[in-house]
């Protein structure tokens, strides 16, 4: 959804015109499949942040063409709404000090953008979900002043003929509704991209799609919306909530949601793909003039410009992304379960977790996608959302006799998938002082039982109990995280409570 749109109404032709175009591109992609002529293995991997802008105290600021036009980088970008940012880092080769580069080019990328943003009294704030935005914020007025957000927000309302409704119980409930899906944009994430080779995309994607509940423990980052405690990772529902195409009646059918975890283990990208095809109808009918196939029968590579757009409309938490660079078509895997936040060196060390890990699962000769059934993946993707770092799960019994058990997800974690992910980094070449400085903070996590979303909530508690009322006990603890944000150690060192002032800069 990168690319630029022009706003516009569709007529009836657009939609069969559409349709047949992705056909076209699907065919395209399978003869790039048969020719083999994809990328070789270059071992890239990329990483995208979607970013919060708010004030000293703590409120959203809506102003992201503001700060955007200081900044004056095209490393940043618009996002959904005008209270966000996305910082795009170039794509590295895994291996060597790859999330020492990482981590200080996200601290010097993010401590400038956080200066020019105090030009025009707004700060950068990373976090999953910016725990003081009130519904009147998340309204359609505040959309970006970008076509192709205005576009997409009414092509989704128009399919759904009725206002969004949001439910998500949780330590509290919420209960409203929407007139647009502006409340999407409350949920800002990490993007992690791998390059992979068609041969191994399917058990790459498996293997995220297996380790995908453990990151959501691990990193649960966005216990907090519209002043209510909800989920400790409440992204995943309020996204599927807020971008809805289904009104009741279709939900009841058992339609899918454009927000989908998914409901099988693949053998081929192409699958994927035409799944997408198959199951969900077009939201932008924009058509590019390239024919695909003559493309090809020309010796050329394709853009396939329809099925990349059409991808970009469907969410799913492990999306297969088609890609050219350099006049080479490659693919990627794009992980976006993570929230965004808490420090630079949360996010990398969940990087580094998620790297290392899918390259062990993905390698193991009996793998777990052959013991786990989906459903369970499925299930165990909720059952982290809900509970965070307290969450149990149902994995796979090493030894002989198999079979599934329930477990703590940090205890799966420590035993078993930690080893894995070392194993894993040490197979991409990462330096052994980058592993285990990443992995470290993680084993931490894990030992204190502590992530962004559960240090959130004692902080609120806290100031609760010293009297404030919730509304101020939302934007003090959103104050006290952007402090220690921006002083940067892991959030399991993070002391609770916003009783301690703490320097910025």
């Amino acid at each position: 959804m990168g690319e630029k749109v022009a706003a516009g109404q569709f007529d009836l032709s657009d939609r069969q015109r559409y349709r047949g175009k992705l056909r076209q591109c699907l065919a395209g992609l399978a003869r790039l499949l048969e020719e083999k002529r994809f990328d070789r293995p270059k071992n890239l991997m990329g990483l995208e942040i979607e970013l919060n802008l708010a004030g000293l105290d703590g409120m959203p600021r809506m102003m992201n063409a503001q700060v955007l036009e200081k900044i004056a980088s095209r490393d940043f970008q618009t996002e959904l709404a005008m209270f966000n940012l996305e910082v795009n880092i170039a794509p590295h080769r895994l291996g060597g000090r790859v999330f020492d580069r990482l981590a200080e080019e996200l601290r010097t990328s993010l401590a400038y953008a956080d200066r020019k943003a105090g030009e025009v009294d707004a700060g950068i704030v990373m976090i999953g979900i910016l725990p003081t935005l009130g519904r009147d914020d998340l309204v359609s007025t505040n959309l970006s002043a970008v076509d192709r957000y205005t576009l997409l927000n009414d092509q989704i309302v128009a399919a759904r003929g009725e206002d969004f409704e949001l439910d998500i119980d949780g330590v509290e409930r919420l209960v409203c509704t929407s007139r647009s899906i502006t409340p999407e944009a409350a949920c800002t994430s990490v993007q992690l991209h791998l390059q992979v080779t068609p041969e191994r995309f399917a058990d790459v994607w498996n293997a995220a799609q297996a380790v995908a509940a453990a990151q959501v423990a691990l990193g649960a980052n966005s216990p907090f919306l519209f002043g209510r405690e909800l989920w400790r990772e409440s992204r995943p529902p309020l996204f599927q909530q807020s971008t809805d195409t289904r009104p009741p009646e279709l939900q009841a059918q058992g339609v899918r949601p454009r927000t989908w975890f998914g409901e099988r283990w693949i053998t081929s990208a192409q699958e994927l793909f035409e799944e997408n095809l198959r199951y969900f109808p077009a939201l932008l009918p924009i058509c590019d003039e390239e024919d695909p196939l003559r493309v090809l029968d020309a010796g050329g590579i394709p853009k396939l410009a329809e099925l990349v757009l059409h991808n970009g409309t469907v969410y799913r938490w492990n999306r297969p992304v088609y890609g050219v660079a350099d006049g080479v078509p490659h693919l990627r895997v794009e992980n976006r379960v993570l929230p965004a936040g808490p420090t630079v060196i949360d996010v990398i060390a969940n990087a580094a977790f998620y790297y290392g890990v899918v390259r062990a699962l993905a390698e193991e000769q009996r793998p777990v996608w052959t013991r786990l059934p989906f459903e369970d993946a499925a299930a165990n993707f909720d059952t982290a959302c809900r509970y965070g770092i307290e969450a149990r799960l149902r994995w796979p019994r090493r030894g002989r006799h198999g079979g599934i058990t329930e477990v703590d997800a940090v205890d799966l974690v420590r035993d078993e998938l930690l080893p894995l992910a070392a194993a894993g980094l040490d197979a991409w070449g990462v330096e052994p002082a980058d592993r285990d400085l990443c992995l470290g903070v993680i084993e931490e996590r894990c030992r204190l039982r502590v992530n962004g979303a559960s240090w959130q909530a004692a902080t609120f508690h806290r100031a609760l109990d010293q009297g404030l009322d919730r509304e101020a006990a939302l934007a003090a603890t959103t104050r006290r995280y952007r402090g220690l944000m921006h002083v940067g150690e892991p959030v399991h060192t993070w002391p609770v409570g916003v009783s301690e002032p703490v320097p910025l800069g």
